[in-house]
């Protein structure tokens, strides 16, 4: 830093400073240049169609610190042809740590979803990389890398120094996060992919992230020192911890890739899985979640959908019936009766048209003849308990006015044995 700090203070006497200084104008206005660029192509275009996600927005942010760095680099190397490029020297190691920290923050905004823990992590690495920059700029990068290695602990015949625990930390998380960022980007590309079913597209989505993630980890296993013969060690383990206490994770696991395969429900389907009834939204390698007309999220093991009956309300055909039951007495007009009903069911947005609503008998009760409405809907993730209301609510109305009777529960109790009779005298045989 003295010696940086010194050649630049020696610039000052000479014209070298001015030539760096309109150098470093020229680079800074044509990275901004780019940046408004990128706004007006990119961005505006999005938002006109529509199609604006978080990698385009995002990606305006590394617009300008990768331009700058780029630029002010072919600007010193063309300018140290002809004289000292100081004030460059050290303008560089700032932008390129201001560069890789957008970078960082880029893959972690659309690597895990945001909240109070990615935000702490940002400030993490960002104190991280302005540190290690300023450690670098001084020249203490020696010293510092020279005691962290004397901090040392000897197991068998590997010495591990804390320099090394350090450097195998910082391979691990950067190769992971490359992997975890890569498997995201590859998830939304598949997901966007429409001439895909939803079911494949979850699947290969899934498997690419389990296969990027195995990639990395045996990419930096050999990086941090470890000997990939350990992972037949630990293959061994794991098989005897699935063998007698991880069957069920595995079977979920397994479960989940078998659905996906068979495409025996989809995401968006109307299910019935172990009482719980509603839409599937969401299928992961473990679990699907069942959302139900009500609100509620049921989170349900893969294991159960393949080893239990499960009903599809719209496997082959998204419409559903929906019965409306409806008694009428004795004295009223079955035929009116029926006719209110299926006009009152043809009157609602949400009944379609074929099938067309139907009025049937279902039998003579005790109090009065049951019949039954039948509509066809082609939404059932919007529920029925508001169309059965708006349509019995139709059918009251019309009933009321051509004096359908909707009849009482009738009993007839006769009391025998020890009963008087009129006269108080009681009967024969008491």
């Amino acid at each position: 830093m003295k010696n940086l700090v010194s050649d630049l203070i020696g610039n000052l006497q000479h014209v070298y400073l001015l030539w760096q200084l309109g150098l470093l104008a020229i680079c800074f206005a044509g990275a901004w240049q780019m940046m408004r660029l990128y706004q007006r192509r990119v961005i505006r275009k999005a938002s006109v169609d529509g199609t604006l996600s978080l990698s385009v927005g995002s990606g305006q942010r590394l617009i300008f610190p990768l331009s700058a760095l780029l630029l002010v680099l072919a600007g010193r190397a063309v300018l140290g042809q002809w004289q000292p490029v100081n004030l460059l020297n050290i303008i560089v190691p700032l932008l390129f740590s201001f560069a890789l920290i957008r970078i960082t923050f880029y893959m972690l905004r659309h690597t895990f979803a945001p909240g109070g823990q990615l935000r702490v992590w940002e400030r993490f690495i960002a104190w991280t990389v302005w540190a290690g920059l300023a450690i670098y700029i001084t020249g203490l990068w020696p010293e510092v890398a020279g005691f962290l290695d004397s901090l040392d602990i000897t197991i068998g015949k590997q010495r591990i120094t804390l320099l090394l625990v350090l450097q195998g930390a910082l391979s691990v998380l950067v190769t992971l996060l490359l992997a975890l960022w890569l498997g995201r980007f590859l998830e939304t590309r598949l997901m966007s992919a429409d001439n895909l079913d939803i079911s494949l597209r979850v699947m290969f989505s899934k498997l690419v992230q389990a296969l990027l993630i195995l990639a990395a980890i045996i990419i930096v296993l050999p990086a941090v020192g470890i000997d990939l013969t350990v992972l037949s060690v630990f293959g061994g383990m794991l098989g005897v911890g699935i063998g007698f206490g991880l069957q069920k994770i595995a079977s979920n696991y397994i479960s989940g890739f078998i659905i996906l395969v068979d495409r025996s429900v989809s995401i968006g389907d109307l299910v019935t899985i172990d009482q719980h009834t509603g839409q599937l939204t969401k299928m992961t390698a473990r679990y699907v979640v069942v959302r139900s007309l009500s609100g509620l999220e049921a989170i349900i093991p893969n294991e159960t959908i393949v080893a239990s009956t499960v009903v599809n309300h719209s496997y082959t055909d998204p419409k559903v019936r929906v019965k409306l039951p409806v008694q009428i007495s004795y004295q009223s007009d079955l035929d009116v009766a029926m006719k209110i009903m299926v006009d009152a069911a043809k009157k609602h947005k949400r009944v379609v048209r074929d099938p067309e609503p139907k009025a049937l008998i279902l039998q003579f009760g005790e109090s009065g003849i049951d019949l039954e409405l039948g509509v066809w809907i082609e939404d059932p993730q919007e529920g029925w308990w508001g169309l059965r209301s708006d349509i019995y609510l139709e059918i009251w109305h019309e009933f009321k006015r051509h004096h359908i009777e909707i009849p009482y529960p009738q009993r007839e109790v006769r009391i025998l044995g020890g009963a008087n009779t009129p006269t108080g005298k009681p009967q024969p045989g008491n």
